[in-house]
């Protein structure tokens, strides 16, 4: 059986290093996916596979259906936005 490999990106330049560099890892008993979330394949599924694993920032790689640590709990916080003071007068 193979390694599961799936790979969420935006297609950008900060996506890209990674994309390259899992394709690098990656050995005969790897599959990788790369789902370009711009594209949002014609079934959507990268979408629903984005949901399911709670992306909330890209890239993010998931192996065997588990999103890796290093892309859990990312991206924009209301919580750090308003303690940066966002939304209050200076």
């Amino acid at each position: 059986m193979k390694r599961q490999i799936e790979v969420f990106t935006a297609g950008c330049p900060v996506c890209e290093p990674v994309v390259k560099m899992v394709k690098e890892i990656a050995c005969n008993s790897c599959e990788v996916t790369v789902y370009n979330t711009i594209e949002q394949c014609d079934s959507k599924v990268c979408i629903d596979k984005m949901k399911g694993y709670n992306i909330t920032s890209l890239p993010a790689v998931a192996v065997n259906g588990k999103l890796l640590n290093c892309c859990k709990d990312r991206g924009v916080s209301k919580d750090e936005l308003i303690a940066a003071g966002v939304g209050k007068a200076m």
